[in-house]
């Protein structure tokens, strides 16, 4: 079962969503919040595998509670529902530690679909998004130090570091390298733990804003 917190300061939008994801049989709303504090608090007293999360509410904002719950040991899967496509929400839900972000217009199918897909561990961004936030980066210099722990990484984890910054999803990236999927999630997990990140959304940011990767560059293969 895939447990989720559902945060939104209005109580209309809790109750859809949560007949909504209910009504799945992998799936179980285990509280909701209503503001920032309050679901930090329900993410510890919960432990959900998925905060669906509001990007604007009282008290404390979406971005401001998940960068709370992004540094406990632990932490679910966050994914943001907003109204607002604007390209600073993306880009600062992303660095708090967030996993997805969904515009609340999307379907009933595709708000279950999202929350399977980041329990899952990959990233979600609506296309949209996904190209501002590429065409935004290619505007600019890389923002961020290069990591030292970015040395540690072999040359086959570097490279598929740079497929997933792509877009590419596993079975993508295991047809490209010629290997299998299962070596694919073994490097994933190296990378991850030695960049001492969590997701695919996390990984994606860190190699733009590093500059280990530009916009519309191919991952060398060889």
């Amino acid at each position: 079962m895939i447990r989720v917190l559902i945060a939104d300061d209005q109580e209309l939008v809790r109750t859809g969503f949560r007949v909504i994801l209910s009504a799945e049989p992998d799936i179980e709303v285990v509280g909701e919040a209503a503001d920032g504090r309050d679901t930090i608090e329900a993410a510890a007293a919960f432990s959900p595998d998925v905060v669906v999360m509001d990007i604007r509410m009282p008290n404390l904002d979406g971005i401001e509670a998940t960068r709370s719950i992004a540094r406990t040991g632990r932490s679910p899967r966050v994914l943001i529902l907003t109204t607002f496509a604007l390209d600073e929400y993306v880009y600062e839900a992303l660095r708090a530690g967030a996993s997805g972000f969904l515009l609340k217009d999307a379907g009933a199918d595709e708000l279950i679909h999202a929350v399977r897909i980041v329990a899952a561990g990959e990233a979600l961004l609506a296309p949209s998004i996904t190209r501002r936030l590429i065409e935004d980066y290619a505007r600019r210099p890389p923002i961020r130090e290069r990591p030292a722990a970015l040395d540690e990484l072999t040359p086959r984890e570097l490279q598929v570091l740079r497929l997933l910054a792509r877009g590419l999803s596993n079975a993508e990236i295991a047809a490209e390298l010629v290997l299998g999927d299962a070596t694919i999630k073994t490097h994933l997990a190296r990378i991850f733990s030695k960049l001492n990140i969590h997701d695919r959304a996390q990984a994606i940011v860190l190699a733009y804003e590093t500059g280990l990767i530009q916009p519309g560059a191919s991952a060398p293969t060889g």
